[in-house]
């Protein structure tokens, strides 16, 4: 029996077609399993996260600055970030109290006092304590003595309330090279601390009187903060860090202990149940999305699973077969 080419070409047409058709339902089909299963995780993780958080924790980790700096190779906080913080935390009136957990080494005085004067406001509106970990020195110990309470570990170390100014000098280095530092400049003290030539006695002295005025101002600061005389905080106030229990007995902080005596002492005070709502910069768009889908990672990855064995075994709905079928591989 002859049968016509052009009759077999357009059954395998048709044939291709057919299974061409089926792929793309079961392509939507799966797709569709894929959103249902996005979307009851989504909002599962919304009615699993806290509504009612009524204490504002705020980190503060890492040289405290004013602003990001390229090729800084340490941690770093940056205090309009931190501003922002308080300041968002402070007019929220779900917010009872602020909690600053502190782990830092201090940094810019600028930017320290700027987190201070934000601190010093907020306590206006609500009640502002300090957790220090393992370190709240020289800057960062600015920050801490403007808040209402300070709790710290016993092994914490803070204080170290001084002023520190340095530079590398290599005119020696420069001498001994036969290289030589040409200074074309107006005004006598414009190359001040150029490290390519020794300072003068004159200059140090000029030097020392500005560190001095950062010192005394840090003084005064810490003594109205935590209402110690001048007398008193100056008499501390040699650079020298204290160990939190040495740092309790000159008056520096008010408790030893860890967050869990100062969420006791937030709660004491307020009497409330302390509920903590981190606070931390702003995440851009990009981000969320994708912590949102690493947060979601589980729920979507078992439900894509059991969605297909469901498929594959001929199934007709999915969600009663992922709540009432133990999650098993394929």
């Amino acid at each position: 029996m002859y049968t016509y080419p052009f009759i077999n070409l357009s059954l395998t047409i048709l044939l291709m077609k057919k299974q061409e058709r089926g792929k793309k339902r079961k392509g939507k089909r799966i797709f569709l399993i894929v959103i249902i299963v996005a979307v009851v995780a989504f909002f599962f993780s919304i009615l699993a996260s806290p509504i009612s958080e009524n204490v504002a924790l705020i980190k503060i980790k890492g040289t405290i600055l004013t602003e990001k700096r390229s090729f800084f190779p340490y941690s770093a906080t940056y205090s309009d970030e931190i501003i922002k913080a308080i300041e968002s935390a402070s007019g929220n009136p779900n917010i009872k109290a602020i909690l600053l957990e502190i782990n830092s080494p201090g940094g810019s005085a600028v930017a320290s006092a700027e987190i201070a004067n934000a601190i010093k406001k907020a306590k206006k509106k609500k009640l502002v304590v300090a957790l220090i970990r393992e370190q709240a020195t020289s800057g960062a110990y600015w920050v801490a003595s403007s808040c209402n309470y300070i709790v710290a570990s016993p092994l914490s170390i803070t204080g170290s309330i001084g002023v520190l100014a340095n530079y590398l000098e290599i005119a020696g280095l420069l001498e001994k090279l036969n290289i030589t530092y040409r200074r074309l400049n107006q005004g006598k003290y414009k190359d001040i601390l150029s490290p390519y030539k020794k300072l003068s006695e004159e200059e140090k002295k000029l030097i020392e009187a500005k560190l001095k005025i950062i010192h005394d101002t840090f003084i005064k600061e810490v003594a109205e903060n935590r209402n110690l005389s001048e007398e008193r905080v100056e008499n501390i106030a040699n650079g020298l860090f204290y160990l939190g229990k040495e740092a309790k007995e000159l008056g520096l902080i008010d408790k030893l202990g860890s967050k869990d005596e100062a969420l006791a002492y937030i709660e004491k005070k307020l009497k409330i149940k302390a509920r903590i709502k981190e606070y931390k910069k702003a995440k851009g768009i990009l981000q969320s999305l994708s912590e949102l889908a690493a947060k979601q990672a589980f729920w979507l990855g078992t439900g894509i699973g059991v969605g297909l064995k469901v498929y594959l075994q001929g199934g007709n709905y999915l969600l009663p077969t992922i709540f009432n079928e133990p999650l098993q591989p394929f």
